[in-house]
């Protein structure tokens, strides 16, 4: 399951943009069905794709099934230490109704803006800092 390139666009320029604010690091992964809780795929994939690696702990990962309407965020052991429980609830909820109308561009890319704002209360952009990570999506079944 690929998004269209407008809205791979429109995702990737969210990511690059918050990733200018914060040293924390922001990956979107995109695929068709999640068997069983979009949480636990997304630990799964989160280890997969080497998100563990930074050297702050300081990944997110966004993780969206299509046909199933599942979606999750979940971030590395620095992020968790330093934001409130509720916060990823927070953007889930803001994400929740741009999903559900399929406007899957914008619904990822605000998820990804208000995680940027936030990453760079707790983890400020360095003038050293690395992209640790690729800002491209990833895909799954």
């Amino acid at each position: 399951m690929q998004l269209s390139a407008a809205h791979e666009v429109e995702i990737i320029q969210a990511i690059q943009e918050a990733e200018k604010k914060t040293s924390g690091e922001i990956r979107v992964h995109v695929e068709s069905h999640c068997e069983g809780h979009p949480i636990e795929r997304s630990k799964v994939l989160f280890f997969q794709l080497g998100m563990q690696k930074t050297d702050l702990q300081n990944g997110v990962l966004v993780y969206l099934a299509v046909k199933d309407r599942k979606f999750s965020i979940i971030g590395d052991k620095g992020i968790d230490a330093n934001v409130p429980l509720e916060f990823w609830e927070t953007i889930r909820d803001e994400m929740r109704p741009l999903l559900a109308k399929e406007e899957f561009g914008a619904g990822l890319a605000l998820g990804v803006r208000r995680i940027g704002e936030a990453l760079a209360i707790y983890f400020p952009y360095q003038r050293e800092d690395v992209n640790e990570l690729s800002d491209e999506l990833s895909y799954g079944e």
